[in-house]
């Protein structure tokens, strides 16, 4: 029987699309059946979390969903966890038992989906508040806050000789751009790559490339900076589409003489689905798109594409389901068959979290880490 009581911490929370975090006291309830409670050692901002507080319309909200902590208490029911498991957050589940989860087709848990109200999938209702009234969740993590609450099946137990402020890119970016390559595309030896955006996710898929033997991989991105970083994670050549007067999709066609195996959109823009689907070549180009639209969510494209053999894909989490599969790619990184390190471009205290929002909003870092209070 749980015996946990309601904790009292700081949080960043957004009080309004695109205002400043505030550190506030907030009530942490007990978990609740299913549930734990973490105490977050490192979280980092992920690109969603920047798009969310810009633009969603769900306040107070505690942002937050890459994450890595240590087990504080656990719920009734609870078998998998013990305080003092070391674990990291998803932002879907995996229950292990539903029919998706099931299935071997696809890692979107019918029960631990994606969850966009701000509310617990278990009853509908938050765990955190101020002064009685209540704070809602992001993406069933929030994790820019001492303490959480998540869904067992929303938590991934590793090693506790993993470094938590490392692998905490795991749980969502790097995992999701690696995923996409082995997984979703299934990326062939001796292939042409291009992606567009080299952010965190993108230059993930270009390790991933790497390790599967892509002969070219091409990033597209119109910021110097990001190109800088580009080849130490195995992009071959960096284009930047204001350098050329023609659509960059023809770019890519001719300098890859009628285009790439395999595109991969990692910005969240839907009009550069197109682009890339116009960028892949005819009869096998497929294209996977990992990115989360701000705006403009519906997309666009000429049907000829598809006739011409032409292929669309979308990847969540790059098809990792996360209970099952998430410890293997930990242990990938301690034997160091992947790299992490170096997507990590800032360390900053949890005081300073709003300044890892503008590093990100002007396109600055890789991965800014946030380290809470020991």
């Amino acid at each position: 029987m749980s015996t946990a009581q309601i904790i009292t911490c700081r949080a960043a929370v957004a009080w309004g699309a695109g205002e400043p975090l505030l550190m506030e006291e907030v009530e942490v309830s007990p978990p609740q059946p299913m549930e734990i409670r973490i105490k977050v050692v490192s979280t980092s901002l992920c690109r969603s979390d920047l798009s969310a507080w810009e633009s969603h319309a769900i306040f107070p909200r505690i942002f937050g969903h890459e994450a890595s902590g240590i087990v504080e208490s656990v719920g009734l029911e609870v078998t998998e966890f013990k305080e003092g498991d070391h674990v990291l957050t998803v932002f879907i589940g995996e229950c292990m038992a539903c029919g998706h989860c099931k299935s071997g087709k696809t890692n979107t848990c019918q029960v631990l989906g994606l969850e966009r109200r701000g509310l617990m999938h278990s009853d509908q209702k938050t765990r955190f508040s101020i002064k009685g009234k209540p704070v809602y969740h992001y993406c069933a993590v929030s994790s820019f806050s001492e303490y959480t609450v998540v869904h067992s099946g929303c938590a991934v137990k590793v090693s506790p000789f993993a470094p938590l402020e490392k692998i905490c890119l795991l749980s969502c970016g790097v995992a999701a751009g690696l995923g996409a390559v082995w997984n979703v595309a299934d990326v062939s030896k001796g292939s042409t790559v291009v992606i567009f955006g080299l952010g965190t996710v993108g230059l993930s898929v270009a390790q991933a490339a790497k390790l599967r033997g892509a002969s070219r991989i091409i990033g597209v991105d119109n910021n110097p900076q990001k190109s800088e970083y580009a080849k130490a994670f195995g992009v071959t050549e960096v284009v930047d589409p204001n350098s050329y007067k023609e659509p960059i999709a023809q770019v890519i066609k001719r300098i890859t003489d009628g285009g790439a195996d395999f595109s991969f959109e990692c910005v969240g823009d839907t009009d550069m689905i197109t682009t890339a689907l116009q960028s892949c070549c005819d009869g096998w180009g497929l294209t996977v798109t990992l990115g989360v639209p701000k705006v403009k969510p519906e997309m666009s494209a000429h049907y000829g594409l598809f006739l011409s053999g032409r292929t669309l894909k979308g990847s969540l989490f790059g098809g990792w389901k996360p209970k099952s599969d998430l410890p293997s790619l930990v242990e990938k990184y301690v034997k160091k068959e992947i790299q992490i390190d170096d997507y990590i471009t800032h360390n900053l205290p949890f005081d300073d979290i709003n300044k890892a929002f503008n590093l990100m909003k002007e396109g600055k870092c890789l991965r800014c880490v946030i380290h809470m209070p020991r």
